[in-house]
């Protein structure tokens, strides 16, 4: 093969683009989460989430996210193209703040539970999930 300064160029280029597509998503998370919170502290305690540790297929990870006294939470899934998975309200005549859902992942990576309290205040879950069979086109 011979490598031409221009294919040395174009390959610096494509690699330098797909070094900062992961990048992107992650601020597009952090975007969405300071949006949601208004900047304000976010606890580590007070929201529960299961997730699998290790997902066979990416297309249906099964969830459930619950946070007694919540509002609403908010679940995200830092390392898709589109981080949102989907906010939860509750109303003041629910029985429990529950949620539960299957959720499609791109690769290994974490999903993120934010719930905004009855009092204002909010808290968060983690759970770091790997995936074998890429979901969102992998």
């Amino acid at each position: 093969m011979n490598l031409t300064r221009r294919s040395a160029l174009v390959m610096g280029a494509g690699a330098f683009v797909a070094l900062g597509l992961p990048l992107r998503a992650s601020a597009a998370g952090e975007e969405q989460i300071a949006a949601f919170t208004g900047g304000a502290d976010i606890a580590d305690s007070g929201v529960t989430l299961n997730a699998p540790e290790i997902a066979e297929n990416g297309n249906t990870v099964p969830i459930e996210v619950s946070a007694p006294g919540a509002t609403e939470i908010m679940v995200l899934a830092l390392g898709n193209p589109t981080p949102n998975v989907g906010t939860f309200k509750f109303g003041p005549l629910a029985a429990s703040q529950t949620a539960s859902t299957r959720i499609r992942l791109a690769g290994t990576q974490d999903v993120v539970a934010i719930a905004k309290m009855a009092d204002g205040t909010f808290a968060q879950a983690t759970s770091a999930v790997k995936v074998t069979i890429g979901g969102c086109g992998g």
